[in-house]
């Protein structure tokens, strides 16, 4: 085994104590991962050779692999070097997965580079683990997450002895550091874990043992290694260091574990890397335009907003703001009119047992105000739709109703952490243009589409360009992995007739996969800025769950009640509702086009 001093040659470590030693985690690691792939060595006593599988291009295509020892690199460099130079991650059966990583069986085989948004991410995911190894050595502290960004970039969050920080000082030895990791060209390996295994390998951290001892038991746990780093993580990643060629640091701020303010306080610092030093100069003259277009300044400058410390993340709008605010309520509600939404107005307070129903006290209390009256617990409402669900179930519906589209224009209120606010894109107090359509399973597919004809005719108003995401089930989720399924695929199915386009199709819409609400899946609309900058404003979300909460019911005929319930997992009860008119559960659809009006 190599020894630490030998794996980090060339990158120069500064001990914040003075002691010039590495931080004593680093050789347990490493012993742990040498242990472990000697273990799974023995057991295969060695490579064997696999079967032949077939690989299928994008373009048709099919190229022979073994399985077990064929890599997507292997067949990039079959086809050309450029390829194989360019190419970051590839998408296997949709998949993401390693260019070193050997293909398992008969596959389809797309390659990505940095102009796609998946290389982008792995690209960006890649150099965060490096900015997490010169952290290491330059603090010794515990390292906690280190994600990609989409709208650029990425972070790794550190926790470090009390009253020790990164300052802005800092970042040109941190610079320092990552590039020379970054040059001395490592390749990224790839290590599925035994539960055990991990939490020896981590002993030392307990942010990284903490989220492994949340995993089951039997689920797949991955860690990867570069040189002597290695971290717990689900990659995949760009198969050698030196791909990146520029990096900067950007920021650093306080966070908290978890993002949760009882928990411990870490330092989070920010930055950006790309395959060539053009596009780092390319990116630091738009950060300089947008220094010049930041919206906190021009608000200030022609008294549109302001903000006081007496209601942190709430805007004041003023007169010549109100204008701009109205006008956009105005130009919604004409266009509400038109397209048969009915505009509705629900309190801001509900006391908690609504929010028990809804899901939100188990999967989003933390992001809500809280407050007691009278022994009983409230909260100002995040979201419309349980008030939604209680104005849906105020009498009996029939299906001749549906859809139904409610509009609501009502204030909302998250509890964002202060370190997280910034101007008008991230607030705690805000409105925002929200609809829930509740309709009947046929018909989910013509409202989608229906919604996104409706979003591009507000977009092109704007001259907005705008991507599509199909985000799919989290984690954390509510309901039946069936009913999760069959969303999923309705919102595929209403992305293909929109665009035209399959998945992962130029100028089609992309998967964004464990991204979705707790309650289902959504697509996310990111729309561009004049400085090519991506924000997220729009989504539609497609939801099972709140019906079946809340009892909503609607009466049908029975060829509707037949289809509903093989829609809702119901199939045993299918065919004795054939031959009867019965109540079934609408679907709700969730869906803004501004988003929130500030943002």
């Amino acid at each position: 085994m190599a020894s630490v001093d030998q794996a980090t040659e060339g990158v120069e470590r500064v001990d914040l104590d003075g002691d010039g030693k590495d931080p004593s985690y680093i050789e347990h690691r490493i012993s742990v991962w040498e242990a472990a792939l000697k273990k799974r060595e023995a057991s295969t006593g060695g490579a064997p050779a696999g079967e032949q599988v077939t690989v299928t291009l994008p373009d048709g295509v099919e190229k022979e692999a073994i399985c077990g020892t064929t890599t997507p690199m292997d067949i990039a460099q079959g086809i050309s070097e450029g390829l194989a130079r360019s190419a970051l991650v590839a998408l296997v059966n949709g998949q993401q997965w390693d260019m070193l990583r050997p293909l398992e069986q008969d596959c389809t085989l797309k390659f990505c580079d940095f102009e796609t948004l998946e290389g982008k991410m792995v690209f960006w995911h890649s150099t965060a683990h490096m900015l997490g190894e010169a952290m290491e050595y330059k603090y010794h502290g515990e390292l906690c997450i280190g994600p990609p960004l989409s709208d650029g970039g990425f972070y790794y969050d550190i926790h470090l002895p009390e009253g020790k920080v990164v300052t802005l000082k800092d970042f040109k030895d941190l610079e320092n550091r990552l590039t020379k990791i970054a040059k001395s060209s490592r390749q990224f390996q790839r290590m599925e874990l035994e539960k055990n295994e991990a939490l020896d390998m981590f002993s030392y951290n307990p942010f990284k043992t903490e989220i492994i001892q949340e995993l089951p038991e039997g689920a797949t746990i991955t860690a990867y290694r570069d040189g002597p780093f290695i971290d717990l993580c689900r990659g995949p990643h760009i198969p050698i260091s030196n791909k990146v060629k520029a990096v900067m640091l950007t920021k650093t701020s306080q966070a908290y574990w978890r993002a949760k303010a009882e928990n411990a306080s870490l330092q989070r610092v920010y930055g950006i890397s790309f395959p060539d030093s053009k596009k780092l100069t390319e990116y630091k003259r738009l950060l300089e335009e947008a220094a010049k277009r930041d919206h906190r300044l021009i608000a200030q400058k022609q008294e549109l907003v302001m903000f006081h410390e007496f209601s942190p993340g709430s805007a004041f709008f003023l007169p010549h703001g109100m204008r701009i605010y109205n006008t956009l309520l105005d130009f919604m509600k004409k266009e509400y009119w038109k397209r048969g939404y009915d505009e509705v107005n629900t309190p801001n307070i509900y006391d908690f047992a609504l929010w028990e129903t809804s899901g939100h006290a188990q999967n989003y209390r933390d992001n809500m105000f809280q407050f007691e009256v009278e022994k009983r617990d409230f909260g100002l409402k995040p979201m419309n739709c349980p008030g939604h669900c209680l104005m849906f179930r105020c009498r009996p519906r029939s299906h001749k109703e549906l859809p139904i589209r409610m509009a609501d224009f009502g204030a909302l209120h998250r509890n964002e952490l202060s370190g997280t606010l910034s101007g008008l894109t991230r607030v705690r107090r805000f409105q925002q243009d929200d609809a829930h359509i509740f309709c009947l399973p046929d018909q989910v597919s013509s409202e989608i589409v229906s919604y996104l004809e409706f979003l591009k005719f507000a977009y092109d108003v704007f001259g907005f360009t705008f991507e599509l995401e199909l985000s799919t089930r989290p984690e954390k989720y509510l309901g039946d992995p069936q009913l999760w399924d069959r969303a999923e695929s309705e919102l595929a199915s209403a992305l293909e007739s929109f665009t035209g386009k399959k998945c992962g199709e130029a100028g089609g819409w992309t998967l964004n996969e464990g991204d979705g609400a707790f309650y289902g899946p959504k697509i996310d609309i990111k729309v561009f800025d004049a400085l090519k900058r991506r924000h997220q404003c729009a989504t539609v979300q497609l939801d099972f769950q709140l019906p079946i909460r809340f009892d909503l019911k609607v009466r049908v005929p029975h060829t509707q009640k037949a289809e509903a319930s093989e829609a809702n997992g119901e199939g045993e009860d299918a065919e004795e509702s054939k031959s009867q008119t019965e109540l079934i559960h609408p679907v709700i659809i969730h869906r803004a086009i501004y988003g929130s009006l500030e943002r």
